[in-house]
């Protein structure tokens, strides 16, 4: 395997039990849901990771989903 390829791998099994821990132990609790723009901006980061075989197709994805989230922030604080 290519350095680059370990590297997702790792960053995706890292998401992954990111991702299980926080299901498992928040299953009590009530916690906040994700508004579907900040899902839609999960969506383009986890997509520029796995995508990411060319640096201009991955950093775009990952800069979508990065402004999606910052645009997400700034509606969240207005309607407080």
């Amino acid at each position: 395997m290519i350095s680059s390829q370990i590297y997702i791998l790792i960053s995706i099994i890292a998401l992954l039990i990111i991702a299980f821990v926080v299901i498992f132990i928040r299953k009590d609790k009530k916690g906040k849901k994700l508004t579907p723009l900040a899902s839609l901006s999960l969506i383009f980061v986890l997509a520029g990771i796995i995508f990411g075989n060319s640096r201009l197709t991955g950093y775009s994805l990952i800069g979508i989903g990065v402004l999606l989230a910052i645009i997400d922030i700034f509606r969240k604080l207005r309607k407080k």
